[in-house]
């Protein structure tokens, strides 16, 4: 059975998901496979789409579901 995977929206931050993934490209070929990662919410991120910690400098702002 597949490892679950979670993924949590962090409050002002960005969105964790916890758990291995693969990441696709747009035909569905894996590209690359990551576990435990965070994904840029506030567009500053110069690492896109991985989040790099900038939304702090960026005094980013929402809410977490």
């Amino acid at each position: 059975m597949s490892e679950k995977v979670t993924m949590r929206i962090k409050e002002n931050g960005s969105i964790r998901i916890t758990g291995t993934v693969d990441i696709v490209d747009v035909d569905g070929n894996v590209i690359e496979t990551k576990t435990d990662f965070s994904l840029c919410r506030c567009g500053h991120s110069n690492d896109k789409p991985w989040c790099d910690g900038s939304h702090k400098a960026a005094g980013f702002e929402a809410p977490a579901l």
